[in-house]
């Protein structure tokens, strides 16, 4: 059975709505930590503990997750990941305690390694070729739009309920997914039920799970402390061994991850370059909330607000990228997204604490119209390559490493940041223990400062430096991902074929 007419767009939106509720939950999240702490007296790592737990399981659980879809059947699982994802939101809006909504979290990370790469891979059975540009850039704006809505709604919603609310707001999502798609998404999977391959799901999770925990660990301890880049420097071997294990099987039976998938230019380049606009776009959202709140004095909810200009960017980009790409392939509207993005970036760096937020509305609106026009494209350039048959095994290996390259991105740009913030900042005279308090990031410094106008200045100055350092180095990824673009991204689109010929079509699974 397929869906067809109005009912492909109807599940169009359930799977939307589901992935938005994904994208929302971890900015709303960090909204809600300050109140959160309070009512569970929970400690700063506790606090840490609430976002790696989701982390961590997510990480762990994408690949697996794709495979059981293309096995079991995708929009099987996709139903069961919605009851799991709206089940572990209740848990986490009544949980009576830090060590439980720790374990609710996890419960949530399990839910979202299964709804994400599965209604991407859905979009393969659901839409044909010439129709699947517009239906993945739905998706993936869906997504990253759920990052600047977080804090204003967080702060909405903090504002006139209690902190419960930012999880409950999930649960009518769900329902309203688990109604719409069980009606009308049809049942797709891998008719080739070739036998699991156990190995590679617990060598692969050890792997993502030991280069994610050592990346957070060394965005917290540091780069100089030996135990993250241990567990980093570990966690890539097991990954590397996860490629030969990969290779071993794929001679003799299907394996978790279809290596060949990499010999597609498309797929290789759409990823990386996917992977890399999540780092740029990281470091952005790592640094500009904290600009908005320590030097702008805005609250949680102005902060969201004030990046609404990157949201009208992002659908603007959007649509010019599904016009672009259907008459001349990804090529075009990934490179101009890139040369937007890095023009944006770029524009930032050169931000000083007299800059008002105009100048900072301008910059991130040209950034957020190169994101839109390269997220979706990029991530469509690696989904072309794939059949319906692997699509979800395809679809959780560009979620991982896009995954990854977000958690390294944090990491590293958040490490940069605080070097340049630490070693501008001028405390001379300042008691020991302020001194102190005040390295530890802009929020405290600004804190420490609240009656030294002197101080506020000097911590203030100092944050803009790390911010524009940040910038400058994102801004260089941006550019490097344009030379990467026009080297290697095909010229014309993966469905109509190299010469302008209709591509052999894919036959449609059961």
């Amino acid at each position: 059975m397929r869906a067809t007419g109005s009912g492909r767009w109807w599940a169009l939106i359930a799977l939307a709505l589901s992935i938005g509720a994904v994208g929302l939950d971890g900015t709303i999240l960090n909204t809600a930590l300050p109140t959160i702490s309070t009512a569970l007296h929970a400690s700063t790592s506790r606090l840490q503990w609430f976002i790696d737990s989701y982390n961590l399981v997510m990480a762990a659980t994408l690949l697996p997750a794709g495979l059981l879809g293309d096995r079991l059947g995708r929009k099987k699982m996709i139903l069961i990941a919605l009851g799991v994802f709206g089940a572990g939101s209740l848990w986490c809006a009544y949980a009576g305690s830090a060590g439980s909504l720790i374990a609710a979290r996890a419960v949530l990370g399990a839910g979202a390694a299964f709804l994400v790469p599965l209604c991407m891979s859905v979009l393969l059975v659901l839409f044909e070729p010439h129709e699947r540009q517009r239906a993945v850039s739905v998706m993936t704006g869906a997504n990253m739009i759920g990052f600047p809505l977080g804090p204003i709604l967080g702060g909405v919603l903090l504002k006139h309920f209690w902190w419960g609310s930012v999880f409950l707001i999930n649960v009518p999502v769900v329902l309203l997914g688990i109604i719409v798609i069980a009606a009308v998404v049809p049942e797709s999977r891998n008719p080739r039920r070739a036998r699991l391959d156990l190995t590679g799901v617990v060598i692969s999770a050890v792997g993502m799970v030991a280069v994610t925990y050592g990346v957070i660990e060394a965005g917290e301890r540091g780069w100089s402390d030996i135990r993250p880049v241990a567990t980093l420097a570990g966690g890539a071997l097991v990954l590397a061994a996860f490629v030969l294990w990969e290779r071993l099987v794929g001679r003799r039976r299907e394996p978790l991850v279809d290596l060949s998938l990499f010999r597609s230019s498309d797929f290789t380049w759409g990823t990386i370059l996917a992977t890399m606009v999540s780092f740029a776009m990281f470091g952005l959202l790592f640094n500009t909330p904290q600009y908005f709140q320590a030097v702008l004095d805005a609250d949680s909810l102005g902060t969201g607000l004030r990046l609404l200009p990157m949201v009208a960017g992002l659908v603007v980009g959007v649509q010019v990228a599904n016009r672009l790409a259907a008459r001349r392939g990804p090529k075009m509207p990934v490179s101009i997204g890139f040369a937007l993005i890095t023009a944006g970036l770029l524009t930032g760096a050169a931000t000083t604490l007299g800059t008002g937020y105009g100048f900072t509305a301008g910059w991130i609106a040209v950034f957020g119209i190169g994101l839109g026009m390269t997220m979706s494209t990029t991530t469509m350039a690696a989904l072309g390559a794939l059949t319906k048959e692997r699509g979800g095994v395809g679809s959780a290996l560009i979620m991982a490493l896009r995954q990854l390259g977000s958690a390294i991105g944090v990491a590293l740009l958040g490490a940069l940041a605080n070097a340049g913030y630490r070693s501008h900042l001028q405390l001379r005279g300042l008691p020991a223990a302020q001194a102190a308090a005040a390295h530890q990031g802009v929020s405290a410094g600004v804190a420490v400062a609240a009656h030294d106008h002197s101080l506020l200045r000097s911590v203030r100055s100092a944050f803009i430096h790390g911010m524009d350092t940040t910038l400058w180095v994102c801004g260089g990824i941006g550019a490097l991902g344009l030379v990467l673009a026009l080297l290697f991204l095909t010229a014309r689109q993966e469905s109509t074929g190299r010469q302008g010929r209709p591509a052999p079509k894919v036959p449609s699974t059961p």
